[in-house]
């Protein structure tokens, strides 16, 4: 739903009624993972998407019956074998869909204001949102923020004992820090023990980083790719010449200063990537030096075999450790043949992604590896087409 935010947070202002569909949770070869949401509003527009196409007539229609009963549901969609016709997932996964609607003056509906405007501003938030549980309390909403925000730390409630808004706060912040988006199971009372109320919470981060060192034409493709994919892109380099916006029009930022020196000013976290594309060990050594001691979630250096072996050996004679060593990957990109600056990006892409997800690299032609693999928040065991509604 956060995803959305900018659309839904305009439909919010319009005074629009709405409808959310969220996956909350996944299993087998679902296209899209949690979070992933339909909106529709009461003129019947429809933005997001929650599988790709295999079942958003279906959720649509939920969308529709939620605006007009306002109630919100549960609902299991899953690949149906004996009926090639059932609404179901063809890849063969099972999602839950939690359909809710956000009407004017319903109840949540200021929680979820103030959840889509801090999306939209990039700020840290988390929804707490109850998918399963007594009647009375799903669809129930609770903001989480960080702290040090433009609103209040906790805004709204679940309809339970304060106990369980307290837990589900503990919780929510904890995954907003991990950057996290799934479901937890708690007691109604509010106790850690799965069973009685099954939260969903769905977190907003500002996006990462992907810093890329070397104004280089290798560079240029990947600051385009980084930006597809979603990351906050900023290109260093020592060389005024070559670190400007007319060679790179879409980073978020161009900075000019020596790469090791900007490192230790701007500062990482577990999400960064770092492309070191240089290839010139006045600037590899003291920046991959500062890099493998900081937290990170991917660190890259271009060059060939010789220049890795040698920039290896500096590294060595600089103090680094064979664990600290074990964190470079070098040569940077996947085994992909490519050649041109557009084909190389596409290489080293595709090595973050693979790092970031849990990916082999591998031709999924021929190999028995999952297409998608499972987060750990799988659907419940009821049977496909089985609902909850308050």
């Amino acid at each position: 739903m956060l995803d959305l935010a900018d659309e839904l947070l305009r439909w919010a202002e319009e005074g629009r009624d709405f409808a959310v569909a969220t996956v909350v949770s996944v299993g087998g070869s679902a296209p899209r993972g949690p979070g992933a949401a339909l909106a529709v509003d009461g003129h019947g527009t429809a933005v997001g998407s929650v599988s790709g196409g295999c079942v958003e007539g279906a959720v649509y229609d939920l969308c529709v019956q939620a605006l007009r009963d306002g109630r919100t549901v549960l609902e299991r969609f899953g690949h149906s074998d004996s009926d090639a016709f059932a609404v179901g997932l063809t890849c063969g996964g099972v999602i839950e869909v939690l359909v809710t609607p956000v009407r004017a003056e319903g109840p949540g509906r200021k929680v979820f204001e103030a959840a889509l405007g801090a999306a939209a501003r990039g700020e840290p938030a988390a929804v707490v949102r109850v998918a399963r549980g007594p009647a009375g309390l799903l669809g129930r909403a609770l903001l989480v923020r960080p702290g040090e925000t433009s609103g209040p730390a906790v805004e709204g409630g679940l309809g339970g004992p304060p106990a369980l808004d307290g837990t589900a706060a503990d919780e929510a912040r904890a995954m907003l820090t991990a950057g996290r988006t799934g479901t937890v199971g708690l007691s109604e009372d509010g106790s850690r023990c799965p069973g009685g109320v099954t939260l969903f919470v769905e977190s907003s981060v500002p996006p990462p980083r992907l810093i890329v060192f070397g104004a280089v034409d290798f560079a240029t493709a990947l600051v385009r790719v980084g930006k597809f994919l979603g990351y906050h892109v900023t290109v260093c380099d020592a060389r005024p010449v070559f670190a400007t916006r007319v060679r790179f029009p879409e980073a978020d930022d161009i900075v000019v200063d020596w790469p090791h020196r900007y490192l230790r000013r701007t500062g990482t976290d577990e999400r960064t990537v770092l492309c070191v594309l240089t290839h010139d060990a006045k600037f590899d050594v003291p920046l991959l030096e500062a890099a493998l001691r900081m937290p990170a979630a991917f660190i890259g250096a271009m060059g060939s075999r010789r220049t890795h072996e040698d920039r290896e050996r500096r590294l060595r004679e600089a103090g680094l450790t064979g664990r600290e060593l074990s964190r470079l990957r070098s040569p940077i990109g996947l085994d992909l043949g490519a050649r041109t600056p557009e084909e190389t990006a596409l290489s080293i892409a595709a090595e973050i992604v693979a790092a970031r997800e849990g990916g082999t690299g591998t031709p999924l032609t021929g190999s028995r590896t999952p297409i998608h693999r499972d987060g750990g928040d799988g659907p419940s065991d009821r049977a496909p087409g089985a609902r909850e509604a308050a």
